[in-house]
């Protein structure tokens, strides 16, 4: 059985799960959406109630009912390195590939239709909140009035993106910032603009899921580092990410926060305050994690290698996670 990772070719933090695959004499199989009808080719056959497909990678066939796990890693759009490249194209191309890949008993991480989902920062924080995770008080709002009347209530407060990176190519990191004491709030008309309690943290947290192992790694805040330096991402850093233990109430929170979401991979981004609370900010369904691994040798690639590779199941998911949130 072939776990199949659809992914860039520039994608490094793949390549660490790639070579654990091959240690373990897996047979896995790496393409990028973007280059079907340009190296990569498929077909399916649906005859007289059977159905069978294949995929074509750099001239090595592979039957899809053979496909183990599916990793939708980074892919690009389909069929956007194609000779000719076109709207039309790419939704012909993903209908078909995903189509194919969805008729199969493959397990995902993570199935498409959870990882859309699962990028859209409102639903994430109601997810959150119902999940009974730390949530800070958030507005989202396109109406000045609202902002100010919140910044009133709230007044030390951050801005950030309402979905993440901008949507230029290479995507550009949009980093969070303190909001200006005497921001007046007017251009909020112009664009949906999410405003956050500042939460006064002594550490940020990156905790990895996958399936139910929690792994967990926490950045020290420096005691004096400018108080506008908000952004992990792009403070200076002071001091490596750090193994940390996951609070129980925040593990069995994270539990329901991936059963809710119907997740298998989970890249989760708290604050922790001086009291010791873990509050969330975001859960990105494909973060990375190379950077974790190397500063903590925490062994997620070679647990999500594991996870491809059909050992465990996600059944096991909340006895796994209690096991890793203990350990």
């Amino acid at each position: 059985m072939t776990v199949l990772i659809l992914t860039s070719q520039e994608d490094v933090t793949a390549d660490m799960v790639v070579l654990r695959l091959r240690e373990a004499g897996v047979p896995v199989v790496r393409l990028d959406p973007a280059d079907l009808t340009n190296g990569v080719a498929l077909s399916g056959e649906y005859i007289q109630g059977t159905s069978r497909g294949h995929l074509s990678v750099g001239g090595r066939l592979v039957s899809v009912n053979g496909v183990r796990s599916v990793w939708v890693r980074r892919p690009g759009a389909p069929a956007a390195r194609a000779a000719q490249p076109s709207a039309w194209l790419t939704e012909e191309s993903s209908q078909a590939l995903y189509g194919l890949l969805r008729s199969t008993a493959a397990r995902w991480m993570n199935h498409p239709d959870a990882a859309r989902r699962a990028r859209h920062k409102p639903w994430q924080l109601h997810l959150a909140q119902g999940s009974g995770l730390a949530v800070p008080a958030t507005l989202i709002t396109t109406f000045p009035q609202a902002a100010r009347e919140f910044a009133e209530r709230f007044p030390d407060l951050v801005v950030k993106p309402v979905s993440g990176a901008h949507p230029q190519e290479p995507p550009r990191a949009v980093p969070t910032s303190r909001v200006a004491p005497d921001a007046d709030f007017a251009a909020v008309a112009y664009g949906p603009t999410l405003l956050q309690r500042r939460v006064a943290k002594r550490a940020d947290i990156r905790l990895t899921v996958v399936g139910g192992t929690l792994l967990a790694a926490r950045k020290p805040v420096d005691p004096d580092g400018h108080p506008d330096d908000v952004d992990v991402r792009f403070a200076p850093s002071v001091s490596p990410w750090l193994p940390a233990e996951v609070p129980p109430r925040v593990a069995e929170g994270v539990l329901r926060y991936m059963a809710g979401a119907e997740l298998t991979y989970g890249a989760f981004d708290f604050a922790e305050d001086a009291d010791g609370i873990w509050w969330f900010l975001e859960c990105n369904q494909s973060g990375q994690f190379g950077f974790v691994e190397m500063d903590t040798g925490q062994p997620i690639a070679a647990t999500i290698a594991d996870w491809l590779a059909g050992h465990g199941s996600s059944g096991d998911r909340c006895a796994e996670g209690d096991r890793s949130a203990a350990s």
